[in-house]
């Protein structure tokens, strides 16, 4: 049976991948991600300055979901060199994609640029952080111009893989990927947190997080990331890295018939812990063997092909 997945080029040895905001801060923290079973990992986006990121509380767990305004806190990407020589020391066989985001396009380029020397296999273009400031006023891929602006931007500043990282917050997200691809992007990851939403602690009568609001990701948003997953696949030629709400075994089998290649797995660590990735591959192993699959890409898409109604037959 086969779990391995060619992306852009680049082996993974199984289709999990540590989504970038989880754990992806030191390198000793993403090779423990490996040594528990994760195929790859992501790092956190970086800022071309250090960012303390948002005051506590920044994460919070509510029944059906988890809410956060972390802001993207980082050491820079110029003082993050070393995270990455040590995760690649340690784990030499499981790929590195390396986050990036901007406050502008300039910064973009410029943090794209630094990032093209570190030794990751693929560049996150993080254009979707729904609760952080910055001077376009919203998430760039909120529009597909500027998504397709920034894109090419980037481009022109590595010949890595790009994988360009979209919000959900979008009635177009299909249209918004095909702007990307067609401005050189190699692959979509899809989606970034939805909101941002807010939770009231009703004793203290104000906003539980100290930012307000925040991304809601977890369980509860599955359904709306497997339905832009689902999109953009019908929209774009190019590979998907799916992740939202994934939990489960099942959850990564739905994204993979959505479309997905590989899977972002973030938020099923609060649910099981370390041990989220061994628990999915091994459900989806045994999914595979049940129903006579040797192949993991033959499950890729699968949810698209035409049912032939057998009464036509």
């Amino acid at each position: 049976m086969n779990l391995s997945v060619n992306f852009c080029g680049v082996e993974f040895p199984n289709p999990t991948v540590l989504a970038s905001g989880y754990l992806g801060v030191t390198g000793a923290s993403m090779a423990n991600c490996v040594a528990n079973g994760c195929g790859g990992v992501t790092s956190k986006s970086l800022f071309m300055e250090e960012r303390p990121g948002h005051p506590n509380p920044t994460v919070l767990t509510y029944p059906g979901g988890i809410i956060n305004a972390v802001g993207l806190c980082g050491e820079g990407i110029k003082n993050a060199k070393h995270e990455f020589e040590t995760y690649v020391k340690k784990c030499p066989d499981n790929p590195l994609i390396g986050g990036v985001a901007g406050k502008n396009i300039k910064e973009l380029i410029e943090v794209a640029e630094i990032m093209d020397t570190y030794p990751v296999d693929i560049i996150e273009l993080n254009f979707s952080c729904p609760n952080v400031d910055d001077e376009m006023g919203r998430p760039i891929s909120c529009d597909p111009n500027m998504t397709s602006e920034a894109t090419k931007a980037v481009r022109k500043v590595t010949k890595k893989p790009i994988s360009v990282k979209l919000t959900p917050n979008v009635p177009n997200i299909g249209i918004i990927a095909k702007y990307a691809e067609e401005a050189g992007a190699d692959a979509i990851t899809a989606i970034n947190t939805v909101g941002p939403g807010m939770l009231i602690d009703i004793h203290m009568r104000r906003p539980i997080l100290a930012n307000k609001v925040g991304g809601i990701g977890g369980q509860g948003i599955k359904p709306i990331a497997i339905r832009c997953v689902y999109d953009i696949y019908k929209h774009v030629s190019i590979p998907i890295i799916a992740t939202g709400g994934i939990i489960n075994g099942r959850d990564a089998i739905e994204m993979l018939m959505a479309g997905g290649t590989l899977l972002g797995i973030g938020s099923a660590i609060a649910y099981h812990d370390m041990k989220a990735f061994s628990l999915i591959i091994n459900k989806i192993r045994e999914f595979m063997e049940e129903e006579g699959f040797t192949d993991i890409a033959d499950l890729v898409g699968l949810a698209h092909e035409e049912v032939v109604d057998p009464r036509k037959l």
